[in-house]
């Protein structure tokens, strides 16, 4: 059983809601957007048969299964989903009360570390322009390279980008860190955001 609690109140209305998309096999995904940051937002979301994420833990509770996204679930640690009543009509609560706390610290290897910034404050910010990065190594004991994907790829502001926004971020994180390098070849322009 997953980290997570669904109260039998919390079980029983989000039952009924499913039961009223007239989908069968429809259940939940909980997921956090950006997990280990002030930002974090927990999420509850309709997930139909297929559109669960391979790596997303399946949690069968009486009527239905809730699926619980892989990079979120140690942020829901603790997390409850309850159902409250009041004289306004009822509402669906969430308490995740790890859900802003970072995963990693110092002690943590360094390409756990880089990958944790990457996802939590980094990749957020790339994703309005379609694009991510991604750590490929760590090199010269202390250049992470890195790998532009998406809108970043091609893209005529890639260099500054990693210079004056990641590699400052993850500098910044990580002290040991020396710098950042670029392995992606910005002449494929095809995806490229301008």
């Amino acid at each position: 059983m997953s980290a997570i609690i669904i109260t039998d109140a919390a079980h029983d209305y989000l039952s009924d809601l499913l039961k009223k998309q007239n989908t069968t096999g429809i259940g939940i995904r909980v997921f956090i957007t950006q997990p280990g940051t002030p930002y974090a937002e927990t999420c509850i979301a309709y997930c139909k048969p297929g559109e669960q994420k391979p790596e997303d833990t399946a949690v069968a509770l009486k009527e239905f299964t809730a699926w619980i996204d892989a990079v979120s679930e140690p942020f829901l640690e603790d997390a409850v989903v309850d159902y409250a009543t009041d004289r306004m009509g009822g509402q669906l609560t969430i308490k995740a009360p790890n859900a802003k706390v970072p995963m990693v610290n110092e002690d943590s290897p360094v390409t756990e570390r880089i990958n944790y910034y990457l996802q939590t404050e980094i990749n957020p910010g790339l994703a309005s322009h379609g694009g991510q990065v991604s750590l490929v190594d760590v090199v010269d004991e202390g250049i992470a390279v890195l790998r532009f994907g998406g809108g970043c790829q091609g893209c005529g502001q890639a260099d500054y980008t990693l210079k004056e926004g990641i590699e400052k971020t993850l500098m910044e994180r990580i002290p040991e860190l020396k710098g950042v390098r670029d392995v992606t070849d910005h002449s494929n322009r095809e995806n490229a955001y301008y």
